[in-house]
């Protein structure tokens, strides 16, 4: 059965942005962001909320920037051919290979895990991966935790998360100090 993945960068104290909304203090540096690339293979479709949906838009036109290095094409190779399913109550249309939510969270995971294909389920924000923590969805928690406390924010785990019992797959600290940390929900 395919994986449901959340998989964010996050600050030391819980947040993926801080309390002004921004993430500039999460710049993925060539290593950290080469990882991202290597994630993104794996995965077969990426669930979104609307604000990080609106926020990848970049990608879809950025190939026309000539001041792309070899990483960020190679990022736009992967991304834009990439299923994604968009969860908006305000957006009526969406870009790409993106279509909105005709279903709720967990309708949409069972009718893609009953789906042939591969690669894993991917969850994109917050706000989106909360409800499917609620719901018991998520099999992997992945961050990459930047060595910074901001203080405030929308946190990476859900405030009124249930007791999730958790196994360390994978640990890796990059030169930029930042931290990735893989751990599987055990069930």
């Amino acid at each position: 059965m395919r994986r449901v993945t959340y998989s964010m960068n996050i600050s030391l104290d819980g947040y993926i942005v801080g309390p002004d909304g921004g993430f500039d203090w999460a710049p993925p540096d060539e290593e950290v962001f080469r990882s991202w690339i290597d994630e993104i293979r794996g995965v077969g479709t990426h669930l979104l909320g609307r604000r990080l949906y609106e926020t990848m838009l970049y990608w879809e036109t950025a190939d026309e920037d000539p001041s792309l290095d070899e990483s960020q094409r190679e990022w736009i190779a992967l991304w834009n051919p990439l299923p994604k399913v968009v969860f908006s109550t305000t957006l009526s249309t969406v870009r790409g290979h993106a279509r909105l939510a005709s279903g709720g969270l967990a309708e949409e995971i069972e009718r893609l895990r009953a789906e042939p294909g591969t690669g894993d389920i991917a969850i994109g924000g917050a706000t989106l991966a909360a409800e499917a923590a609620e719901q018991g969805l998520i099999d992997e928690y992945r961050a990459r935790v930047y060595p910074v406390l901001v203080g405030g924010g929308i946190s990476f785990f859900p405030r009124h998360e249930r007791h999730v019992d958790l196994e360390l797959l994978d640990t890796r600290t990059f030169t930029s100090k930042v931290v990735y940390l893989r751990y599987r929900v055990v069930r």
